[in-house]
């Protein structure tokens, strides 16, 4: 892993460095974290392709954690892909209440259909009710993402903070 000064004087990096290397997207902070969560589920879901970058890219923006955000976007991979997909059409379908009579258009029945254009109609009908499921899913996901990890970082430091009181405690009781 490269050191920030290599990456300062990396020739690539250098024109924009001083927005790419900022501290406060690289730290672990109680907001850029659940940040990066969101950001990192948003887009794994959305973009099918060069996520990390995605995902970096738009932390500067939003001044989320760009590890955290680059992680969380391997939500989505060759196993998890196909059932969230699944998820997506099914609740894209419920939501706008696409079933079989819906997805053929009127003219289209008056005339001669054959396999390939039933299989091809049902397929772009099926990709937009896919597409709109994918947009819901990965903004709730995201959402859910952000509510989770905030409430888990403050549970951490809560419970960091209990430990901290306590052992204050013991050392009060042994100077007494």
């Amino acid at each position: 892993m490269p050191t920030r000064e290599q990456m300062e004087r990396n020739r690539l990096v250098r024109p924009f460095a001083h927005r790419v290397l900022r501290s406060e997207l690289w730290r672990f902070t109680r907001r850029s974290v659940p940040r990066g969560v969101a950001l990192g589920i948003l887009v794994g879901i959305i973009i099918p392709f060069a996520q990390i970058f995605f995902a970096a890219l738009l932390s500067f923006s939003v001044r989320a954690n760009v590890p955290v955000a680059a992680l969380t976007t391997f939500i989505t991979n060759p196993f998890t892909t196909p059932l969230i997909w699944i998820v997506a059409y099914r609740l894209g379908s419920w939501l706008l209440q696409v079933d079989a009579m819906t997805v053929v258009a009127p003219v289209n029945t008056a005339m001669e259909h054959t396999e390939l254009q039933d299989a091809l109609q049902w397929l772009t009908g099926a990709t937009l009710v896919t597409a709109f499921g994918l947009v819901v899913l990965a903004i709730v996901s995201a959402a859910v993402g952000y509510l989770v990890t905030s409430l888990g970082w403050r549970l951490w430091i809560a419970r960091k903070r209990k430990a901290r009181l306590a052992g204050m405690r013991v050392r009060l009781i042994e100077q007494i």
